[in-house]
C-alpha cells in the first residue's frame, strides 16, 4: 500500500487512491459505489479531508487526510482504523475540495 501512496503528487491522486484502497477493502466495485468528501476546518482554517463511501446494506467506509501530518487514516464499516500512511509528497491543503 506504501509504494502507491509514494505516488501520489495531487488531490486527485489522493481521491483516487482513497477510492481505490477503500473499495478493496469491502470487495466493492470502484465505479458503482461514489467517494464523497468533506472538508475539515480546525480555527477557520482547512486541516484535511473527510472521505466516505456509503456501501450496500448501510456499509459505511471512511478516511481521513490530515493535511497538517500529511497522513492518511483509513476507517472499516465497524469504525475500526485498518491502516495509518505518512504521504511521501506534501499535498496542498483543501484548496480545491468540494
Amino acid at each position: 500500500m506504501q509504494e502507491f501512496a509514494d505516488r501520489i503528487y495531487t488531490l486527485d491522486d489522493l481521491r483516487e487512491f482513497v477510492h481505490q484502497t477503500l473499495c478493496e477493502k469491502e470487495n466493492l466495485l470502484a465505479d458503482e459505489f461514489q467517494l464523497s468528501e468533506m472538508k475539515l476546518m480546525r480555527r477557520s482554517r482547512d486541516c484535511g479531508l473527510q472521505f466516505s463511501i456509503h456501501g450496500p446494506r448501510s456499509v459505511r467506509l471512511g478516511a481521513i487526510w490530515a493535511s497538517d501530518h500529511n497522513q492518511l487514516y483509513f476507517y472499516d464499516a465497524s469504525g475500526n482504523r485498518f491502516a495509518k500512511i505518512r504521504l511521501s509528497n506534501r499535498l496542498l491543503p483543501t484548496a480545491d475540495a468540494a
